[in-house]
C-alpha cells in the first residue's frame, strides 16, 4: 500500500509537470502564483545528487532510494524545475533498473523522453544521456528492438558531442555491447566492449585502479566466454578483480559483477568450487548495495546452486558432457528448404562475415566511410519475415550506402564485387550462421534495377528511391510531412544500420523519424476525426440501413484510423511509425506487447471489431457465423468502438491535449489543435 502510494505521488509529480508543458510554464495572472498560493522553492540539483549518493554510500538503497527518487520527483515538479526533473527521472531508471521494476520503469522512461523533446534538447549532450538510460531500461526489460533503436540514436549524437575519449561515449559502447551479447550478436559485442576499453584506458590517469577500466574488462571476459575463447576471458575477469583491490573499490556495488563474472569463467573451466566462491562474494555484496529482494540476487543466487550442485564432479565427466552437445549443421544451398533464421539475421552475418572483410581487404581507405545496413522494404527489415517469407527475395543481402563523392569514386566497382560475394551459408543447431564459398539460388530472384532493394546506393538516392525526398522535409515545412504516408516513413526508417563511420546516412535516416511535433498533432487530429465519423456516425447508421457493403468499409476506415492515432500517440520518434497495411497489424501487435506501450488494449480490441465485421455486416453468411444474426455483433461492435473512444479521451487527457471528457472524438479536434504552435492552415481542420 505504501508503495502504490508513493507511485501515486510521482506518476502525479511528472503530470503536473506535463500539464505546465502544455501552457508553456506561463501560470496564468489570477492562477495559484499570481495570488501568492503554492509558492515555488528552488530545487538543487547537486543537493540532490549528493543525497542519493550518500544513500549509495551507506549500502541503503534498497529501503531508502526509491522513497527519496520519488519526493525529489515532487520537489523538482514544485519547484517548476524541468532540468531538475529530467536529471531525477534519469536517476530513477537507473534505479528502478537495478531493482527489477521494470514495469514501473516503462513510464518513466515515456515521461523523460517527452521532456527532454519538449525542452528542446534533442542533439544535445543531455539527449544523449537520456537515450543511453532509456535504452538500458529497455534493455534490461528485455524491449530490444526499442532499445537498440535508442542506442544507435544516442550513440548518433554522442559522436558529435563527446570527445573521443569521453567516458560516457564508453559507457554506450559498453551497454550496446551488452544488447548484442544478449541478442546473440558476439563478434559485434566484442568489437563494441574492445573500443570502451580503449576508451576508458586512455581517458584514466591509473588504468590499474579505475573502476571503469575493471567493468569493461570483466564485460569483455563474459563476451569472449560466449565465443568459447576461454583462455582470454579468464585473463580479463581475473584483471578485473585485480583493479577492483588495487583501487581498493571492493565495497563498490560493481564489484559484484566483477565477482558473479569471474564466477562464470570458473564455472566453465569446470572449477566449480572456486565459482560456487565468487559467487558466494557476489552475492554478499549485492545484498548490501542493493537488498535480497532484486532480480540482482536472485539469479546470482541459482547460479551459486548451479555451481554447488556440480562441486565432486570431475573434469573429465563435464569435458565428456560439452563433447556431447549436438554439433549438426545444415547446409543451405538453395532455399527450396525452409531456413530458420531471420532475414535480419542472415543479413547481419552475411555483412560481419564476408561485405565488411571484402571492404577492408578491397576498399581499406573507405573502410571508414562506408554505412552499411539492412533498411528499406521487405518484410525482414521490420523483423516479421518468416517461413512463409521465404518464397520471394529471400537469400543474404545487405546495403551499402555512400556519399556522393565516394559513389561517383568506387560505386560502379563496388556494386560488381557486392554481386560476387559468395552467399552460401551453413547453419548449427543453435541458430548459428556460417558463411562459406558455395552458390546460394534464390526460388525467385531478387529485385533488381531501380526497384532493388540491396546493393550500393548513394544515401539520398536510397532515400529518395522510398520518400522522393533525399533529405528529411524541414521541421518548418509541415505541407511536405504531410504528404508523406506513415508506411512511407515507416519504410525509410525500419531495419537495422550494421555500420555508419560517419554518422551520415544515420542523421538523414534519423531526419524522417523526427516528425515535427505540430504534424503529429495535426495529424492525431485528423485520425480523431475519422474514427468519429466512420465509427462514430457512419457505421451505425450503414448497419441500421442493412447496408453491409457501406457497414464493412466504415470499418475499414475507423481500424485503418485508430491504428494510426495508436502509433501517433506513443511517438512515432520512440515506436517508430505504423507500416503498410500486410504488417499494420504485425506492428501494433508488437507495440501493444511492450511495456511503455499508450492504449495497450487497441489493438486487441481492432482485431475483434474485424472479426465480428462479417456477422454484423452479412448476418455471418460470409464465414458461416449464421444463426443468431448479425444483432449481437453489431453491439459488440458498438460497444467496444465507444469504449475505445473512451480510453482515447482518457489518454488525451493524461497527455493535457484536452480538457474535454466528450467522447465524440470529433469534438475533441479543437483541443488538441490548440496545442499545435504554428500557424500554418495545412495543420488545422476547417
Amino acid at each position: 500500500m505504501a508503495d502504490d502510494a508513493m507511485d501515486a505521488r510521482l506518476e502525479q509529480a511528472l503530470l503536473g509537470m506535463q500539464a505546465k508543458h502544455a501552457h508553456d510554464f506561463d501560470a496564468p495572472e489570477n492562477g495559484p502564483a499570481a495570488q501568492g498560493g503554492n509558492e515555488l522553492h528552488d530545487f538543487d540539483v547537486n543537493e540532490f545528487l549528493h543525497g542519493l549518493d550518500a544513500i549509495f554510500d551507506a549500502h541503503n538503497a534498497a529501503e531508502k532510494a526509491g522513497p527519496y527518487l520519488e519526493q525529489a520527483a515532487v520537489d523538482a515538479e514544485n519547484a517548476g524545475d524541468e532540468a531538475g526533473l529530467l536529471t531525477v527521472l534519469n536517476e530513477t531508471m537507473g534505479f528502478y533498473r537495478s531493482q527489477g521494476r521494470h514495469k514501473e520503469n516503462q513510464w518513466i522512461v515515456q515521461r523523460a523522453l517527452e521532456l527532454a523533446l519538449h525542452m528542446g534538447l534533442e542533439g544535445t549532450e543531455s539527449w544523449a544521456t537520456t537515450l543511453i538510460n532509456c535504452a538500458t531500461a529497455m534493455r534490461a526489460a528485455k524491449r530490444y528492438d526499442q532499445a537498440e533503436d535508442l542506442y544507435h540514436q544516442a550513440l548518433d549524437c554522442a559522436n558529435k558531442n563527446f570527445a573521443p575519449n569521453d567516458r560516457r561515449l564508453a559507457a554506450l559502447h559498453n551497454n550496446l555491447s551488452m544488447l548484442y551479447s544478449e541478442t546473440n550478436r558476439l563478434p559485434q559485442a566484442e568489437i563494441e566492449l574492445r573500443q570502451a576499453l580503449h576508451i576508458v584506458e586512455a581517458a584514466s590517469v591509473n588504468p590499474d585502479a579505475d573502476i571503469d577500466v575493471a567493468s569493461s574488462n570483466t564485460n569483455l571476459a563474459l563476451v569472449l566466454l560466449q565465443e568459447s575463447k576461454l583462455k582470454e576471458a579468464h585473463i580479463h575477469a581475473t584483471k578485473a578483480l585485480t583493479i577492483y583491490e588495487t583501487g581498493k573499490l571492493t565495497h563498490s556495488a560493481h564489484y559484484a559483477s566483477a565477482l558473479a563474472g569471474c564466477a562464470q569463467v570458473l564455472y566453465v573451466e569446470h572449477r566449480y568450487g572456486e565459482a560456487a566462491s565468487h559467487y558466494r562474494s557476489a552475492l554478499a555484496v549485492i545484498a548490501e548495495c542493493y537488498g535480497k529482494d532484486t532480480d540482482y540476487y536472485r539469479v546470482t543466487e541459482a547460479n551459486l546452486r548451479e555451481a554447488e550442485a556440480q562441486i565432486g564432479n570431475d573434469d573429465v565427466h563435464a569435458a565428456n558432457s560439452a563433447d556431447a552437445t549436438s554439433t549438426e549443421t545444415n547446409t543451405n544451398t538453395d532455399a527450396t528448404a525452409e531456413i530458420a533464421v531471420s532475414g535480419l539475421k542472415l543479413a547481419r552475418a552475411f555483412w560481419t562475415q564476408v561485405g565488411k572483410p571484402m571492404i577492408t581487404a578491397q576498399y581499406p581507405q573507405y573502410v571508414g566511410r562506408i554505412a552499411a545496413g539492412l533498411v528499406g522494404h521487405g518484410s525482414e527489415c521490420y523483423g516479421f519475415d518468416d517461413a512463409y517469407s521465404q518464397d520471394h527475395d529471400f537469400g543474404p543481402r545487405f546495403c551499402l550506402w555512400l556519399t556522393d563523392d565516394d559513389y561517383e569514386a568506387i560505386g560502379e566497382q563496388l556494386e560488381a564485387d557486392y554481386e560476387a560475394l559468395p552467399r552460401g551459408f551453413t547453419m548449427d543447431a543453435q541458430g548459428r550462421v556460417t558463411f562459406i564459398d558455395i552458390p546460394f539460388s534464390p526460388t525467385t530472384p531478387r529485385a533488381q534495377g531501380a526497384n532493388r532493394r540491396d546493393g550500393v546506393f548513394r544515401i539520398g538516392d536510397f532515400f529518395e528511391s522510398i520518400t522522393g525526398y533525399r533529405t528529411a522535409p524541414a521541421q518548418t515545412a509541415p505541407h511536405e510531412w504531410l504528404m508523406l504516408a506513415e508506411s512511407t516513413l515507416a519504410a525509410a526508417t525500419n531495419g537495422e544500420v550494421f555500420a555508419d563511420p560517419t554518422g551520415q546516412f544515420s542523421k538523414t535516416r534519423q531526419g524522417f523519424k523526427n516528425m515535427p511535433d505540430d504534424v503529429r498533432l495535426a495529424l492525431i487530429s485528423k485520425r480523431l476525426g475519422m474514427i468519429a465519423q466512420a465509427g462514430q456516425y457512419n457505421l451505425p447508421r450503414s448497419l441500421k440501413r442493412g447496408d453491409g457493403a457501406a457497414a464493412w468499409l466504415s470499418i475499414h476506415e475507423f481500424v485503418q484510423a485508430t491504428a494510426s492515432l495508436v502509433f501517433l500517440v506513443n511517438v512515432p520518434m520512440v515506436v517508430g511509425y505504423m507500416p503498410y497495411y500486410k504488417w499494420q497489424f504485425a506492428a501494433l501487435r508488437k507495440l501493444s506487447g511492450s511495456m511503455f506501450a499508450l492504449l495497450p488494449n487497441v489493438g486487441e480490441q481492432l482485431e475483434t471489431v474485424m472479426r465480428l465485421s462479417s456477422a454484423a455486416c452479412y448476418g455471418g453468411a460470409g464465414f458461416g457465423e449464421g444463426g443468431k444474426g448479425a444483432a449481437p455483433a453489431i453491439e459488440k461492435i458498438n460497444d467496444i468502438v465507444e469504449q475505445i473512444a473512451v480510453d482515447i479521451v482518457k489518454e488525451l487527457k493524461r497527455e493535457h491535449l484536452t480538457t474535454s471528457g466528450e467522447t465524440f472524438l470529433e469534438w475533441q479536434r479543437p483541443y488538441v489543435e490548440d496545442h499545435i504552435a504554428s500557424d500554418d492552415p495545412v495543420l488545422k481542420s476547417l
